[in-house]
C-alpha cells in the first residue's frame, strides 16, 4: 500500500487574494453561505481540488491534479482554522481591482484627494445608518470612477474594501478617530459626541483651515494621508489640553 501527501495550499489573508479569488469569495457571501461554507468552497477551489462525489462511509472523493482521494468531513473542518480570516473583514484595505474596465482606486487611499475620502466617508456613513444600497452603488462609483450597475457581490466588496480602510485609519490616526464612547468623556476635535455627517465633516474642514475659508481649496486636495496625519495631531493637542485643564 503506498501512502500518498497531499498538500493543500491557499493564500494566509485578504492581502494574497487576486481579483479572481476575491470575486469567489464576495460571490459566495453574496449567496448568503455560511461562514464555514465560505471556508470550505474556497479551501477546495483555492488549493485546486475538485469534489467528486460522498461516498457511502461519509467521506468525500476529491480530486487534485490526477490524484483521486478520500477525505472525511471532520478532516476538512480541521482544515478550516488556517481561513479563519475569511470571517472578518480584511485588516487591511483590499478591493478589486477593476469593474465593468474601471480602475480603482488605491485600496489604501495612497495619493487620493482628502475630498474624495470625505465624499467617501459620507456616503459609507451614511449607508451604516440607512442600510440604503443607493448609497453603495455611490460609494462605488466614487470609488471606481464611474456610475454603474453594481452585481450585490460587487456591492459587498465596495463594503468590505472601506470598511477595512477605515479600521486601518482608525488603528494609525487613532487619536483623531475615537470610538464615540471616548469622545463622548474625553471630548473631540469635532466639537460633539455624536456629530451629524456633515457637521463632521464641516468641523474636519475648519480643522485644518484654523477657519480661513480662503484656504478650503488647497486642504481638499492634500492627499487623504497627509490630512489625516494633521487631524491626528490636532486631536491630540486637544486631547492633552483638555486633559491638562481637567486636572486642575
Amino acid at each position: 500500500m503506498q501512502t500518498i501527501s497531499i498538500n493543500f495550499i491557499v493564500p494566509q489573508g485578504w492581502h494574497e487574494l487576486s481579483d479572481k479569488q476575491l470575486r469567489y469569495v464576495y460571490q459566495l457571501l453574496a449567496n448568503e453561505f455560511a461562514t464555514d461554507e465560505v471556508k470550505t468552497l474556497c479551501l477546495l477551489q483555492w488549493s485546486g481540488t475538485k469534489v467528486i462525489g460522498r461516498q457511502d462511509s461519509g467521506a468525500y472523493l476529491l480530486k487534485k491534479g490526477k490524484f483521486l482521494f478520500e477525505v472525511t468531513p471532520l478532516t476538512l473542518a480541521e482544515l478550516l482554522p488556517h481561513l479563519e480570516w475569511l470571517g472578518s473583514i480584511p485588516t487591511v484595505p483590499v478591493r478589486i481591482s477593476k469593474i465593468n474596465r474601471q480602475h480603482a482606486l488605491p485600496a489604501d487611499f495612497s495619493e487620493v484627494p482628502f475630498e474624495t475620502f470625505i465624499i467617501c466617508d459620507n456616503l459609507y456613513q451614511g449607508y451604516l445608518q440607512t442600510q440604503n444600497e443607493d448609497l453603495l452603488d455611490r460609494l462605488g462609483a466614487t470609488l471606481y470612477g464611474k456610475s454603474m450597475a453594481f452585481k450585490p457581490y460587487e456591492r459587498i466588496s465596495i463594503f468590505y474594501w472601506f470598511a477595512a480602510l477605515k479600521d486601518a485609519f482608525s488603528r494609525k490616526y487613532s487619536d483623531f478617530f475615537q470610538p464615540i464612547a471616548d469622545a463622548a468623556t474625553d471630548g473631540n476635535l469635532l466639537g460633539s459626541s455624536a456629530p451629524s455627517v456633515e457637521d463632521a465633516m464641516n468641523a474636519q474642514i475648519r480643522a485644518l483651515t484654523k477657519g480661513d475659508v480662503t484656504k478650503e481649496a488647497e486642504v481638499l486636495a492634500l492627499d487623504t494621508h497627509r490630512a489625516l496625519t494633521e487631524l491626528n495631531a490636532q486631536a491630540r493637542e486637544y486631547r492633552e489640553l483638555n486633559s491638562k485643564l481637567n486636572s486642575k
